[in-house]
């Protein structure tokens, strides 16, 4: 006994009120933060159905939820550390220090967080829309704090970090209404190039999704010694693209010859 009170400078009821008084804090930070780690997630699902009672933009709702859950988060932490004894003003002071170092090593992290400020705020894009950046076209899934996911048309998700996002180059296929698609198809001389734009227009009007205004245009581009070049252009409401690029194909091979060329001879083959 006196051995033990000389090597942890404790009596034997003092070093087990201590050891008990450890275990407790150990037991109630646990506690803590399994409770308050579930309970962000909680909130975080709450602040998400709140804000799309409230008709919210989807990308915000997903930007903020995530935002809540990772800031009740810090918080479940810096209130577990607390309960260990770590005095705030002491864990504040390392923070504080450590400031510069963390930043430095996370500033793509901050630089991403930043990006999500910016597409919120700026909206280049939102939940549901087709887009092309980072060399990579899907649909816009979720916009969260530091990525932002797309679905591609085979069903790949792919996570692109916000802040090179918001930097970079993006092609928003959604933001617009209408949508133009153009099919160039070679023709040959002394084909009958007033019965092929005839019979493109009267089959274009029979199509209701393709649009009178603006009206389809077919012009003669690009004469060279043995062909030219037919450019076929209609407009369609964005939401009818992929179906009129399909009937517009469909138009078109229709009077394509063996040779490959459009003939008006071939409509009724």
């Amino acid at each position: 006994m006196n051995k033990t009170a000389t090597f942890f400078g404790y009596d034997y009821l003092d070093l087990l009120h201590l050891i008990f008084k450890i275990g407790a804090n150990l037991l109630i930070s646990a506690i803590i933060l399994v409770v308050g780690f579930w309970l962000s997630n909680v909130l975080g699902k709450f602040t998400s159905k709140l804000l799309r009672r409230s008709k919210t933009d989807e990308g915000l709702i997903t930007f903020l939820s995530s935002f809540v859950v990772l800031a009740s988060k810090v918080l479940v932490i810096v209130t577990a550390i607390t309960q260990l004894g770590v005095a705030m003003t002491s864990f504040v002071t390392i923070l504080g220090a450590a400031g510069i170092a963390i930043g430095m090593a996370f500033s793509g992290t901050l630089s991403n967080f930043a990006g999500g400020i910016m597409i919120l705020v700026l909206k280049p894009f939102k939940v549901k829309d087709t887009i092309l950046a980072q060399n990579v076209q899907g649909v816009v899934n979720e916009i969260q704090i530091f990525n932002t996911y797309l679905t591609t048309s085979d069903n790949k998700v792919v996570i692109l970090p916000n802040g090179p996002l918001a930097n970079g180059t993006i092609i928003n296929f959604s933001k617009a209404e209408k949508r133009k698609i153009e099919v160039i198809m070679p023709i040959r001389y002394g084909d009958n190039l007033d019965g092929i734009m005839e019979t493109l227009k009267e089959s274009f009007l029979l199509d209701e999704k393709i649009l009178k205004d603006p009206q389809p245009s077919i012009q003669l581009t690009q004469l060279g010694e043995e062909k030219a070049s037919l450019s076929i252009q209609v407009w369609v409401k964005n939401i009818n693209f992929i179906a009129v690029s399909n009937s517009v194909n469909a138009i078109v091979y229709r009077l394509v010859s063996s040779e490959g060329y459009l003939n008006v001879k071939n409509q009724n083959d």
